[in-house]
């Protein structure tokens, strides 16, 4: 097994604990250095906030862990490609490399709707590896919809 598969089977136990708790079933890990610095899971229900994207949580947990802002040198792995805010947090955060698994149709801001990742009018850009266990990733998502559809709501 490769780092890359490794590191997105810790995001996907994310993504499925998230489910577990009603969130939209997405999760993250950011890796610098070959160790997991953050885990993050999304939480936007149960926070209630609309920034708790997966990303934003692992991204916020790796900077208060190594006590900076910038993440050159780490890696973040995520389940879903980010979307424009977590994409520009990932620009913000000077981060070297993004892995993730399934492509977003409808918000995806790393090379589905817009690619954030290599704008040249950003002050910094990254690189994208996509499709890491990509139908385990989608088909969590799908399954939970699935659940919502088959209990009446669509509220999510």
């Amino acid at each position: 097994m490769n780092d890359d598969v490794l590191y997105m089977s810790i995001a996907l136990e994310q993504a499925r604990l998230a489910g577990e708790q009603g969130e939209v079933p997405v999760g993250a890990v950011l890796v610098c250095d070959g160790a997991v610095v953050s885990h993050g899971r999304n939480a936007r229900e149960s926070v209630a906030d609309p920034t708790a994207h997966a990303e934003m949580v692992a991204i916020r947990e790796a900077a208060a862990s190594l006590g900076r802002w910038r993440l050159s040198g780490c890696t973040l792995y995520v389940t879903l490609e980010p979307c424009p805010m977590c994409a520009g947090a990932l620009v913000n955060a000077r981060i070297d490399r993004l892995v993730y698994g399934a492509a977003d149709p409808k918000a995806g801001a790393v090379g589905t709707l817009y690619d954030l990742s290599a704008d040249p009018r950003l002050n910094h850009r990254f690189e994208v590896v996509s499709g890491v266990l990509e139908e385990e990733c989608s088909q969590v998502l799908k399954e939970f919809f699935a659940r919502l559809r088959d209990r009446g709501s669509a509220d999510v």
